[in-house]
């Protein structure tokens, strides 16, 4: 009896957040933007999440202009959907109506080439291609043990050798990866305008002003205080409820 219970809280669960998502498209389209936002946070709200929900929710902010739960909803998507295209350029717009200009500093050496490489998929995918390489390193193993011809063994040595690299390769990514989206802890900016100070007090000095929408990465917490880095590589400390951490 609790099984069936279960499984129709689920379904009416699914049903529900579908049914949200559906009005919220629908109230977007009649320009209704406001009233669609609250249709898709309805749907937060039910433990639903997707990256065509978040993206939706930036687009209403977006035009409502609200600079700060646009960008936010934006990287809420890309955390979910790193490399969609039309997240990344509707993101650009929004970051193109905050006020700071903060630099990015590239990586350069080896350090980009290894992000550049590994960031090409999400961990996930990772890890699915290394249970492919592994998949054929099995066949290949079998087809040198049962092969009778010299070729054929000599062929199928090769391809384990190879497969087993190409594992080790798509592994080390994997955890490389995963490593990266953990201690990464980016987080936006939703206050107006607020001072990152030296210390974790409103008495030390301001490092530097910021306004809403700006985006930085937590590195640590003290009562009340984030330490966060900008983008351009300045350290500092601001108030926790001056930001909205992305995941």
């Amino acid at each position: 009896m609790k099984k069936i219970l279960y499984i129709l809280l689920l379904t009416s669960q699914f049903f529900f957040a579908q049914s949200g998502f559906e009005t919220g498209n629908d109230l977007y389209q009649k320009g209704k933007y406001q009233d669609a936002v609250n249709a898709y946070e309805s749907v937060i709200n039910s433990h639903k999440h997707s990256a065509e929900l978040y993206y939706n929710l930036g687009n209403c902010y977006y035009k409502l202009n609200k600079v700060a739960p646009a960008i936010y909803n934006y990287e809420k998507a890309l955390v979910l959907k790193p490399n969609d295209k039309d997240v990344q350029n509707n993101l650009k717009f929004a970051q193109k109506r905050t006020i700071d200009e903060i630099k990015v500093i590239p990586k350069v050496g080896f350090a980009k080439l290894l992000r550049d490489f590994t960031a090409i998929y999400h961990y996930n995918t990772w890890a699915w291609i290394s249970i492919a390489f592994s998949v054929l390193f099995l066949l290949s193993f079998m087809g040198y043990y049962f092969s009778q011809m010299a070729v054929s063994k000599r062929i199928f040595f090769f391809a384990m050798f190879v497969l087993i690299f190409m594992l080790m390769i798509s592994v080390a990514a994997a955890i490389f990866e995963k490593t990266h989206f953990e201690n990464e802890k980016p987080a936006i900016v939703f206050a107006e305008m607020t001072d990152v100070r030296s210390e974790p007090q409103k008495l030390a000095s301001t490092v530097v002003a910021l306004h809403e929408g700006t985006k930085v990465f937590v590195e640590e917490s003290v009562e009340g205080w984030k330490k966060v880095q900008l983008t351009d590589g300045t350290e500092g400390w601001i108030e926790s409820n001056a930001i909205k951490e992305v995941k």
